[in-house]
């Protein structure tokens, strides 16, 4: 986690390093390029270390997942069997698991820890998935947890955050000051608060795009690590029941990508890659 934590800091410092020379050379006060610098690593970064300590709380209070403490029935004990296998096996700590109520085919993991996640499966799989197909899901998010991938969103949408808020106020600098021209005063106009606002849509959008496409590439490395710890057959035959199943996923927003299924959005903004390709690269993968 730490390492992955340096790498983003740093990535994050070049972003703040290329927009002071930008600015720069645009002629922005150097003072005010403190003030903006630090205020975009303030809310760009902080604001998605926040959301990643809070992710469990808020996917808990999000699906109303309740978490297996002692087992109920012989369903609960194998869930929570199942996932010790798994996560002894991919040498992660044990996760808290959990049970929402929905009919839709999904589960999720979240968690600011490898070694203290959670792994939260819907009722509606655990009524429409044989035990086979339902190992291959829990290997799939185990695997996310084994991989970090939480922790690597969480990061790289902060480093993006950062990088929306910088680049909208430079850019809106500049387009200000040539509309205005010599303005008495030297002040910002009203029109560059409306500019800064209409490019930081602009480039959220490009920044969602981004995200979105490293979220459909760990979604492959997901399914090879379900393969790895369930079985390759078991993981293409899950996907093959989403693919039947599939509907729109119902997860909150914040753990949406997180899920086993994903949205119908454009291809540019999905979560997650489309099933037929998911299943096509498992089938011509090397895993046993």
């Amino acid at each position: 986690m730490f390492t992955r934590i340096g790498l983003f800091l740093l990535t994050n410092l070049a972003v703040l390093v290329l927009a002071s020379v930008v600015m720069s050379v645009s002629g922005v006060n150097p003072s005010q390029m403190s003030g903006l610098l630090v205020m975009a690593a303030i809310f760009g970064f902080g604001g998605s270390i926040i959301s990643l300590l809070l992710s469990k709380f808020m996917a808990k209070r999000g699906t109303g997942a309740v978490v297996i403490t002692e087992p109920r029935n012989p369903t609960e004990r194998w869930l929570l069997d199942t996932v010790a296998r798994q996560a002894k096996a991919a040498g992660i700590g044990m996760p808290e698991v959990a049970v929402y109520d929905a009919p839709e085919i999904n589960a999720f993991a979240t968690g600011a820890n490898r070694n203290n996640a959670l792994v939260a499966v819907s009722t509606g799989l655990l009524h429409n998935m044989s035990e086979d197909e339902a190992e291959a899901v829990l290997g799939h998010e185990i695997a996310h947890v084994a991989n970090g991938d939480m922790i690597t969103m969480a990061l790289l949408q902060g480093v993006l955050n950062t990088f929306v808020i910088v680049l909208a106020r430079v850019v809106g600098g500049v387009i200000d000051s040539a509309l205005s021209g010599n303005r008495e005063g030297g002040g910002r106009g009203f029109a560059y608060y409306i500019i800064v606002f209409v490019l930081e849509m602009v480039f959220g959008l490009g920044a969602t795009v981004i995200a979105m496409w490293f979220s459909r590439h760990r979604e492959f490395r997901a399914d090879q690590g379900g393969a790895s710890l369930a079985g390759r057959q078991k993981m293409i035959a899950a996907l093959e029941r989403l693919k039947l199943n599939h509907g729109q996923s119902t997860l909150p927003t914040q753990i949406a990508a997180f899920g086993i299924a994903g949205s119908t959005a454009k291809k540019l903004f999905l979560s997650h890659p489309p099933l037929d390709e998911r299943i096509a690269a498992l089938r011509a993968s090397t895993v046993a």
